[in-house]
């Protein structure tokens, strides 16, 4: 792998880092409110995600056509600005969207880069670094945003912006990448053309629909767990639910950090059968009534998650490097994936407006992961993704 991945992955790690922190402190902001009402703390990480569909056609092409340091410095910088605004007591939902601009904006570019960095043979590797402190920058966000919040608002939202900042600093040792040419014409015409043609590669279905089934369990996961948590296990505050996370962050490391030995591209069908256990595990979450059980659901549910989402986005990548360029191919992966996400937490506020408790949501969504996996597993009867292995490769 390039040198080069090392600045990047220091990159993502404070900008990841900072969204959470930034996440929980708008947590923690509504959680001290006497007036919050069920549906906003939902609503709130919606607003974070609608960037990601609707910038979709304009975000990867931004990505391919731009010296991709000075559009992660700008991603950063917007990010920091939609943390301002919560400094000065705008409304958290409009300034967590100015985030959500920010990393839809990031996104394409940080994972459309790696195939630039890394060869076939490590390009999963490089995907393992990057989902591993990717997942250990959410974690200790998490933890240092909820503990932070509890002690002060205004310095947690401070050395938020102070981290994008850094972030943006470190962008500066990347190479400037391959630039493709723009296409003309409407982006969004652009953008179904593409969406068209990437559909069209074997192996395409399941990188789409098995990134968006993964985001849409975790999405709605973490926002089921913050009405689970004080119910079942009488959490009461932020950073309680942030230790809670932790196990789940965890485990998510420790599959990202195993999965390149278990899964290379050229064995991709296996990658089904972490997903099925990981629908699996949030059943047996919404099972539990003490911490520890529930720790320990969630470690696994992490490894399972970890191992079956790496695996997903090199082969993403990869056919991404090979068609329509890598950061478009990230970006439509962030528009289906974000719109996996909307409808997940959009059916459970639905479902908890309707007096559905948790508990069930948990157990529903479990089973959703479960049946989930099926169907997108079939595709990979047909897409045996053969024009990208190695000729002396088998499948699996």
């Amino acid at each position: 792998m390039n040198k080069h991945i090392y600045p990047l992955l220091i990159a993502q790690f404070l900008s990841a880092f900072a969204d959470n922190a930034v996440l929980f402190t708008v947590i923690a902001i509504v959680m001290q409110s006497t007036h919050a009402e069920s549906w906003y703390i939902p609503a709130v990480q919606s607003a974070f995600t609608i960037a990601y569909v609707f910038l979709a056609p304009w975000a990867g092409e931004i990505a391919d056509t731009h010296a991709k340091p000075k559009i992660l410095m700008l991603a950063n910088l917007v990010k920091a600005s939609g943390a301002g605004l919560l400094l000065f007591n705008i409304e958290p939902i409009l300034a967590y969207s100015v985030v959500g601009i920010g990393a839809a904006i990031y996104n394409p570019v940080k994972y459309g880069i790696l195939p630039e960095l890394a060869e076939y043979d490590y390009l999963v590797k490089a995907n393992s670094l990057m989902e591993g402190s990717t997942i250990l920058a959410i974690l200790l966000g998490m933890l240092a945003g909820a503990k932070l919040a509890d002690y002060s608002i205004h310095w947690a939202l401070a050395s938020c912006m102070g981290l994008f900042m850094i972030s943006a600093l470190a962008t500066l040792f990347l190479p400037k990448g391959e630039i493709k040419k723009a296409v003309s014409g409407s982006k969004i015409i652009a953008f179904s053309r593409e969406i068209r043609q990437f559909f069209t590669l074997s192996g395409s279905a399941f990188a789409i629909l098995g990134g968006g089934l993964f985001w849409l369990a975790a999405a709605t996961l973490r926002v089921i767990l913050i009405a689970w948590a004080p119910l079942v296990l009488l959490t009461k505050n932020t950073t309680e639910i942030a230790q809670l996370t932790f196990f789940l962050a965890i485990g998510i490391i420790v599959g990202s950090a195993i999965v390149p030995r278990l899964i290379p591209l050229e064995k991709i069908r296996r990658a089904r059968f972490p997903s099925y256990l990981m629908g699996l595990g949030v059943i047996a979450l919404s099972l539990t009534e003490s911490v520890w059980p529930a720790r320990t659901a969630l470690l696994v549910i992490g490894m399972m998650g970890g191992m079956f989402i790496v695996p997903v986005n090199a082969v993403l990548q990869e056919l991404g490097k090979e068609s329509i360029g890598s950061g478009r191919a990230v970006a439509l992966q962030g528009f289906f994936n974000n719109l996996a996400m909307l409808l997940g937490v959009g059916c459970y506020t639905f479902a908890a407006a309707n007096d559905t408790g948790p508990i069930i949501g948990m157990m529903a969504l479990g089973l959703l992961v479960f049946i989930g996996t099926f169907l997108v597993s079939l595709s990979l009867r047909k897409d045996t993704l053969e024009r990208l292995a190695p000729s002396n490769s088998e499948w699996g």
